[in-house]
């Protein structure tokens, strides 16, 4: 069995049955039999059947947000919030699915057309730091071709997940198309990736773990979305609006209590403004409200577990600039941290996963372009300028896939979400997505 802890309490939410190979054989062989009939059903009725579990989603969006806020400690404010971007990810896959075009192409001789065509069963893993967002990325797209599912939720966060299948059936898209595994991914995760009849793996996690899924996945040369780790960079120049992004910056990182990879975990500051702006980050950090998840006006609750702590607490040496304050009593709290730090320390390097923040200045827009390159992931990022000319140069030099100028936004549903380097490759989201979970079959049709 599995036990699901709340992090905010350290106490048990629920037992679940922990699946095993013999499960996930099982599940991959109930979408292999589903798979055809739901390829089969008209483009019109299958959109409509995304359509009601989306608006189911949104009829039980409290509920679920209850769900994801006990299971994960995430501020019940922020997770009504997801729980709205998972309506509206699964409406704009229901509206993709008759616009997901072929093409035709002038050949000598004949008509040359090419098709969307479904892969089959696909696996899709998918992290605890947002469980239900992020199974929605990857279902809405896979289910919009036409795809059988067997979704692998965190064995921490298995909750919300398995009332998303509950509201399919309950939407009327058939038994046997959308499959919940809860398992460790050492077990579930890897037969997944290695089964046979698994013709694509959606996989969202570590960058660790992410090679791993590569390597299994060679055998039988399954197709691969990865999004993985980030070490995001949030680049402000000193002729940004300090005020404006100072405030902004902590919830680029605290949001989630640092467990996103998206994080721009790395605040990036002239120098000539460093004093200034680290001054005023300061008082912006300062004003976090950390806390009962519950609540309406928390916005940063724990960390996902225990261990997770000791690992996030690893990264802090010496005296930060800043250390915020915690709840006593139960509950896995680390407080906001801002660090003064170069670009070659550890806290520079690797994934924190937690409300940690590296401060580095630099000294030219050169400069913040070499810093913000020099490391191995490249998910997302924010510019900070009023120079327009500038920030079109910097977004088009750095190598990230997900950037914003005078914002920490990341993520909408009908834009792409990927990352360069070793944060994976792949598109979520937008119609991009939709390349992901399908073939293009060409077809020659001979007039002669």
């Amino acid at each position: 069995m599995i036990t699901v802890l709340n992090p905010a309490t350290e106490e048990p939410i629920a037992e679940l049955p922990e699946a095993g190979v013999e499960e996930t054989d099982a599940a991959v062989a109930r979408a292999k039999a589903a798979f055809p009939a739901w390829r089969a059903v008209a483009p019109a009725d299958r959109a409509r059947l995304l359509r009601r579990l989306a608006t189911l989603v949104e009829e039980h969006a409290a509920e679920l947000a209850r769900i994801e806020s006990q299971n994960v400690g995430k501020p019940i404010s922020g997770a009504l919030g997801e729980v709205g971007m998972v309506a509206e990810v699964l409406h704009f896959y229901a509206g993709a699915v008759d616009k997901h075009h072929g093409e035709t192409i002038p050949v000598a001789g004949g008509i040359d057309a090419t098709f969307r065509e479904p892969l089959g069963v696909v696996g899709l893993i998918v992290p605890w730091n947002f469980p239900l967002n992020i199974a929605s990325w990857k279902l809405g797209p896979a289910l919009a071709c036409g795809n059988a599912v067997v979704l692998k939720p965190a064995a921490l966060t298995p909750l919300s997940a398995l009332r998303l299948a509950e509201l399919a059936l309950e939407a009327g898209i058939p038994e046997g198309v959308l499959n919940v595994l809860v398992g460790p991914g050492s077990v579930v995760g890897t037969r997944l990736v290695g089964h046979p009849d698994v013709a694509k793996i959606g996989f969202t996690g570590s960058t660790e773990v992410g090679r791993q899924v590569m390597r299994d996945a060679a055998g039988t040369i399954k197709r691969v979305t990865l999004e993985l780790g980030g070490k995001s960079a949030n680049v402000v120049f000193a002729d940004a609006d300090l005020e404006r992004a100072a405030a902004a910056a902590p919830y680029a990182v605290f949001d989630n209590a640092g467990q996103d990879c998206c994080a721009r975990s790395r605040i990036l500051v002239e120098r000539t403004a460093y004093d200034r702006f680290l001054e005023l980050l300061v008082e912006a950090t300062r004003g976090v409200r950390v806390g009962d998840p519950s609540l309406d006006e928390t916005e940063m609750g724990p960390l996902i577990s225990a261990a997770h702590r000791e690992t996030v607490a690893s990264f802090v040496e010496g005296d930060p600039r800043f250390r915020g304050e915690t709840p006593g009593g139960p509950g896995y709290w680390f407080p906001c941290t801002l660090v003064e730090a170069t670009n070659q320390d550890r806290i520079a390097r690797e994934e924190v996963f937690g409300p940690v923040a590296a401060v580095i200045p630099f000294e030219d827009e050169a400069d913040a372009v070499r810093i913000a390159n020099d490391t191995p992931y490249g998910l997302s990022g924010s510019i900070w300028t009023r120079d327009g000319a500038r920030a079109i140069r910097v977004a088009r030099a750095l190598e990230t896939g997900v950037l914003s100028v005078n914002s920490n936004s990341s993520v909408r549903p009908s834009t792409p979400f990927g990352g360069f380097k070793q944060s994976g490759f792949g598109r979520e989201l937008g119609m991009q997505a939709m390349d992901g979970y399908s073939e293009v079959k060409n077809v020659f049709f001979s007039t002669g």
